[in-house]
């Protein structure tokens, strides 16, 4: 089998288009995806155990040594890239030092758009949560450290998907492939044992939806936590494709 030469980690917040990036990269035959595989550490390190659905069968089975998945991300995947989504929050107190050796996006979206989606789910989110604040913060390292990354804002990737895509490969070193335009409403075999709670809207998806703002009002409760994520997103913003 031909040895790995691109590893992508999608660096998210939730309720962004994380998933449906990963639907997109799946369609390339020479790239393997892989779903949140930091999860299970995630939850066996945190309480969020106690609040995110499906958490027990999550911890039942996944890998929930940290070190035991970076381990398996830096192995060999059998196809040339190898695509992890991520949720920025799940790298909980782990050493980011194998990001040197891989490829890092940073997915981000609006606030005002993520925020009431994500608490249908977790009622009352936090900071550490959302993700906001770890993404500044994984930048800062980045910087620190003189690693590459390329930063999505979900809006301007559904206002056009093509054109950012085709950039986002560019800046991947890696050939645009028309099929990661489209795919087959449905389940992929790589979706986690969580898609059931998250990813109804992307199975019924042949690609990716257009953008419609929110409009309904926004809920008062989540407005203390609005006012914590505009100023990192709008930092973020700035930096995107």
């Amino acid at each position: 089998m031909e040895s790995t030469k691109t590893r992508i980690n999608l660096w998210s917040g939730p309720r962004n288009i994380s998933t449906a990036m990963m639907y997109s990269f799946a369609q390339r035959k020479d790239t393997v995806v892989y779903d949140e595989p930091l999860y299970g550490y995630y939850l066996r390190s945190t309480n969020a155990d106690v609040y995110h659905p499906g958490a027990q069968k999550v911890l039942s089975e996944m890998e929930t040594d940290g070190d035991k998945v970076i381990s398996m991300m830096e192995d060999d995947h059998g196809k040339p890239i190898a695509f992890f989504k991520q949720m920025t929050h799940h790298l909980h107190d782990l050493d980011k030092g194998f990001m040197k050796k891989m490829t890092n996006v940073i997915l981000t979206r609006d606030p005002n758009d993520m925020l009431p989606s994500f608490a249908k789910e977790i009622e009352n989110p936090t900071m550490i949560d959302v993700g906001y604040k770890a993404h500044l913060d994984l930048i800062k390292y980045f910087n620190s450290e003189g690693i590459k990354y390329v930063v999505l804002d979900s809006k301007k990737v559904l206002d056009n998907p093509k054109v950012v895509l085709e950039k986002l490969c560019e800046r991947l070193s890696i050939p645009f492939d028309q099929t990661m335009l489209s795919w087959k409403p449905g389940a992929i075999p790589e979706d986690g044992s969580w898609a059931e709670f998250w990813y109804e809207s992307v199975h019924k998806s042949s690609g990716f939806m257009e953008y419609k703002p929110k409009t309904a009002p926004f809920p008062d409760r989540l407005k203390p936590l609005l006012k914590e994520c505009l100023p990192v997103y709008n930092e973020l913003k700035t930096l995107a494709l």
